[in-house]
Parts: C-alpha cells; sequence; structure tokens
C-alpha cells in the first residue's frame, strides 16, 4: 500500500463508513434540538474541561468527575450532526503503574427510543490510532466534526446502543498520551463504561448489556479491556467483544515497522511507552539526541502528520543500542502488556485484514490460537484481500453483526477445533 493510503486515513473511514452509518437512523430522528456549544470548538489545551481535579485518589474507578452537553458532527463545517445525544465526561481511571487518573471521553445515546426488552446496551468503543497531540483526542474532533472513525460508531448507534468512546489517558487530559500501553488503555475502556453508567443524563442501566469494539490501537485496547474485566471491573455485564487489527504482540509488531514506510508509528509508541512508564527511563537510558528531538517533535503531532514522515527510518539511528529492542526492561513492559496471555470470560471475535502491512496476520492467528488454547469461544474471520484501512472500514458490518448476537444473548460462534 503506497505511504498516501496512511495520509488518506480520515477520508478512507469516514467515506467508507459514515454513509452506512448516517442512514442507519430514521431521518425524523437527524435533527435533535440545538446545544449550546463552544465556539471553535476550543482545543483540549485551552479548555479548562480537561484539567483534571486533585483527590482522585478519593474517587471510584469510573466515576464522573465532570460532564457537559456536546454535540458530534459528521463534518469540519457542523452542519450534520450525528444524530444522538452527546455528553463529554471527566472520569477516574487508573495506569499501568495502578495509579489514579482522570481520562476524558464521550457518550454517545441515540435519540431514538429503545424499544426492546431489557436495557439499553453499550458498546465501549476504542479508536484507532489518532496521535499524540490533544487535539487529536476524539472527544475533541467529534465536537469539531473531523473524527474520522464517527462513521463505524454510527452503524452502532444505528442499532440502538449508547456508545462510550475513551479518548485513552494524556490525549486531551495533560501529560503525554500512553499510545500503545494496552493496560492502560483497557483499563481506560473499563471505566468508559463505567463513566456512561454513571452518567445519569445518558439513563442507562447498571444491568446494560456491555460489549468492546477497537481496531488497531482500538483493537488492542478493546482485548486489554475484554481480558481485565473480570478481575477490574466484575460488575459490569460484558457480553462479548469484536476485536480487529489486534496488536497483541508489540515486540513483534515493532520488528515489522522498523525500517517500515510506517516507521513513524513506532516513534509514536516510543512517546507512549516512555510516558507510561517512566521508570524505564527511555530518554536516558536507550535515546541519543536525535531520538529525544524525534520523540519532542512527536509529542504534539496527529497520525496524519506523522505516520509516514519517516519512511525506512530504524529505532537503531535514534538510539545509543545497536538493538534498542532487546533491552530487557523494555522487552519486560512489551511482555506485560501482550494480548492473549489472559482469558476473556466473555467471547470474542478477532478479525484482521489478509494484506495488513502494520499488523502481521500472522499476530492475528497467533492471538485465535491462544484464545482457544484457554477454551475462549472465538471466531476468527480474515477480511479478504484488504490492506489495514481497508479492514478497518470493511470489517466494521461483521463487528456489529457479532455484537449483536452478544447482545441478543443468541450463543456465540466460535471457530476453535
Amino acid at each position: 500500500m503506497p505511504p498516501t493510503r496512511v495520509l488518506a486515513f480520515t477520508a478512507a473511514l469516514l467515506c467508507a463508513a459514515t454513509a452506512v452509518g448516517v442512514v442507519g437512523l430514521p431521518a425524523a430522528e437527524a435533527a435533535p434540538a440545538a446545544l449550546p456549544l463552544l465556539d471553535g470548538p476550543a482545543t483540549p489545551g485551552n479548555d479548562d474541561f480537561y484539567r483534571p481535579p486533585g483527590g482522585l485518589d478519593d474517587l471510584e474507578p469510573g466515576e464522573v468527575i465532570r460532564a457537559r452537553e456536546s454535540r458530534a458532527y459528521y463534518d469540519p463545517a457542523r452542519l450534520l450532526p450525528v444524530p444522538a445525544k452527546a455528553w463529554q465526561v471527566l472520569y477516574r481511571s487508573t495506569t499501568a503503574r495502578d495509579e489514579a487518573n482522570a481520562v476524558s471521553g464521550t457518550v454517545l445515546v441515540p435519540t431514538v427510543p429503545w424499544r426492546s426488552d431489557g436495557p439499553r446496551p453499550i458498546v465501549s468503543y476504542t479508536v484507532g490510532t489518532h496521535g499524540l497531540g490533544d487535539r487529536c483526542a476524539p472527544s475533541y474532533k467529534m465536537a469539531a466534526g473531523s473524527e474520522q472513525e464517527l462513521g463505524l460508531m454510527s452503524q452502532a448507534l444505528g442499532r440502538g446502543w449508547a456508545v462510550a468512546v475513551t479518548d485513552y489517558e494524556g490525549l486531551g487530559t495533560p501529560g503525554d498520551h500512553t499510545y500503545v500501553v494496552q493496560l492502560a488503555e483497557g483499563r481506560a475502556a473499563l471505566d468508559m463504561a463505567r463513566a456512561a453508567i454513571d452518567l445519569d443524563e445518558a439513563d442507562l442501566s447498571e444491568e446494560s448489556p456491555v460489549g468492546f469494539w477497537g481496531y488497531s490501537q482500538g483493537g488492542g485496547a478493546a482485548a486489554a479491556a475484554a481480558e481485565q474485566s473480570a478481575e477490574y471491573a466484575g460488575e459490569l455485564r460484558v457480553v462479548g467483544s469484536a476485536l480487529g487489527g489486534v496488536p497483541a504482540d508489540l515486540l513483534a509488531v515493532a520488528r515489522n515497522l522498523d525500517g517500515s514506510p510506517y516507521f513513524g508509528l513506532l516513534g509514536a509508541a516510543t512517546v507512549g511507552l516512555n510516558a507510561g512508564y517512566p521508570g524505564l527511563e527511555i530518554e536516558d537510558e536507550l535515546l541519543n539526541d536525535r531520538g529525544r528531538e524525534l520523540i519532542d517533535t512527536l509529542r504534539d503531532q496527529c497520525v496524519e502528520e506523522f505516520a509516514v514522515r519517516y519512511p525506512g527510518r530504524r529505532l537503531a539511528e535514534f538510539s545509543t543500542r545497536d538493538d534498542p529492542l532487546s533491552f530487557e526492561p523494555l522487552r519486560e513492559r512489551l511482555r506485560e502488556n501482550r494480548i492473549g496471555g489472559v482469558a476473556p470470560e466473555a467471547p470474542v471475535l478477532v478479525y484482521h485484514a489478509q494484506l495488513d502491512q502494520l499488523i502481521p496476520l500472522s499476530v492475528g492467528r497467533e492471538l485465535v490460537d491462544e484464545y482457544c488454547e484457554r477454551d475462549v469461544p472465538t471466531e476468527f474471520r480474515v477480511i479478504p484481500a484488504t490492506e489495514h484501512i481497508g479492514g478497518a472500514a470493511a470489517g466494521g458490518s461483521v463487528a456489529v453483526d457479532y455484537l449483536a448476537g452478544r447482545f441478543a444473548g443468541r450463543p456465540a460462534p466460535s471457530g476453535c477445533g
């Protein structure tokens, strides 16, 4: 796939999936009453809403710190609103180091009344790579009309489900985004579901069935949420997860990206791991002056700015070591964030693009094998003749159909022998 395809990430997902989402809700519900909105809106760095208060240790994980009514738009002109009620929230979560933190996100509830039996289901949706700068946060991009995955989310909204979208740690809120630190991302997704239930205005139930759905970075986050749900958020009624393009083995993915046209993603992962694990002292132990300059540049960029900006570069160029991926403290943290070592208690769908050039198909196959060995009902779907971004768009309907079955209480399909 040419590098320009990654730069077209926004257009690819918005055009391929938004059409489905827009027509997924009745036209009569397409224009909810006007809401007071910030003019712009203000970027998170200029918005006090995103700045957490003190005393986070006194709050429960998932507890809403503050919330405000918002609006999500399909277009930058903000002429085409998503037919759903929306709230931006700041909620308490937990870092990979087991410390209390504050994370921002958005709760979307369709304007269509829920008429089926039982409470309205909740999808905790985890976005793929958006970048590292606060202006890349989904909560801001939805309000600004530039969120590239709204079309996919709208397929869930079109079924009448609530959608809760975390910004992840440090994306919107102060500090560096802990990109690819899957333990933290999974907890952010679990607490996002809790926050949606805690938000009185959303009128969601503690008995609501919960499903996780994400692709790429989001696939890793959704998988981490599924694996941690029983221990970390056992009160949630998790019924299944749709996991797309999962970077289950971060070391294998890093080896694949090193020297590739998409080296910028690997540079961003360096920022994320450095933020998630300050004790690693990546800047001092692994990076040379060029490496420190690189991560300083990436810290405020969105994915379209860095994904293909460093084609063919290698980690060794930015490191004091010939093979920084062999640095044992780093390898230990990568193993800690490996997906597949813990069995989710609820069934899973794993889907992967056949020609994925970022996360090899073999990584997805190995994850399926590990889940099957742990007796997790696992359906595996290979999206034929597609590369990474195409797999996100083409896999959307597969994921939504799978979650529909779990929300309806139907037996989960499994390809495990």
